[in-house]
């Protein structure tokens, strides 16, 4: 039971830094590609990133809900105490994810659209280029520690030994399981 416990964590873990990654070198900056910018221009390109970048914080939701849910459930199947630096990255992470998805992230779009908006004045539009650029590098930021959080919390797991739940943790020798005893 803890193996497919610890898989079905490794699992959600590789997938969550695989989508992380894939967003932020691949899928995120193909918006801003000269091809998108010919197709969209750089308004509707950064409201279709906009709308995809929305997406990704629903599935980190989802992702961090599962780590979440994961680590419980091996906490009441194994009586064990959960890893305090485990506990506290994935509080990080949750933390980090949350106020990405319901503070920076609306906040950026809004910044946009006066960065964009025909009734906004040049100083109006020079003011919300300004905050968008330093907005956008906070998030920027937060999403690379997310990578690195999820990417140590999938190294984590995948180099945990399972443990069943009645067998004691103990890693020392006895002489009897011992090599030449």
């Amino acid at each position: 039971m803890v193996e497919i416990i610890r898989f079905v964590g490794v699992l959600n873990a590789g997938a969550w830094f695989g989508s992380l990654l894939f967003f932020t070198i691949a899928a995120g900056p193909a918006f801003f590609s000269p091809d998108m910018m010919q197709l969209l221009g750089r308004p509707h390109a950064g409201a279709a990133a906009q709308v995809v970048i929305n997406r990704l914080f629903i599935l980190q939701c989802w992702f961090a809900a599962i780590a979440i849910l994961q680590l419980l459930i091996v906490w009441i199947y194994t009586q064990r105490p959960i890893h305090r630096p485990t506990t506290i990255l994935m509080g990080i992470i949750v933390a980090l994810v949350l106020i990405g998805g319901s503070y920076l992230s609306p906040k950026l779009k809004l910044l946009h659209l006066q960065k964009y908006a025909i009734q906004s004045s040049p100083a109006q539009k020079a003011e919300a280029a300004r905050s968008f650029s330093t907005m956008h590098g906070v998030a920027q930021s937060a999403n690379l520690v997310v990578i690195g959080g999820v990417l140590f919390y999938f190294w984590h797991l995948y180099r945990q030994t399972p443990n069943g739940r009645f067998v004691p943790s103990n890693k020392f020798r006895t002489p009897s399981n011992g090599p030449g005893g």
